[in-house]
């Protein structure tokens, strides 16, 4: 059995998403408005009741998207059924935007 890991928190992958690109971009959800772009934690083995995701299991997300993944609106029928494509997708592109920030580095990574 794996013990519990400890959280990984950062304040600069958090403070990172201001004013980003959504990288979720969730059609019919998305407002384009990055002026409300925030770290979005995104549901894996690392979350539990009152304990949110590690800061590397997130991605960045508009208002809108956020309110999608965190549940407050419900994701488009269309949508739906290719929720983890966009969730892996998100995540993905916002490991990039923050490798490209120097916020993240990677051994070995150029």
């Amino acid at each position: 059995m794996l013990k519990k890991p400890t959280p990984i928190r950062s304040n600069h992958i958090r403070n990172a998403a201001r004013g980003q690109a959504c990288t979720l971009q969730i059609v019919g959800v998305c407002n384009g408005d990055w002026s409300t772009t925030v770290l979005a934690h995104l549901p894996d083995e690392s979350h539990g009741i009152a304990r949110k995701a590690d800061d590397l299991s997130a991605c960045f997300a508009c208002d809108s998207c956020h309110s999608v993944v965190d549940g407050r609106m419900k994701w488009p029928p269309m949508e739906r059924e290719h929720k983890d494509w966009y969730l892996r997708r998100a995540q993905m592109r916002t490991w990039r935007e923050l490798f490209g920030m120097g916020v993240i580095t990677i051994k070995g990574a150029a």
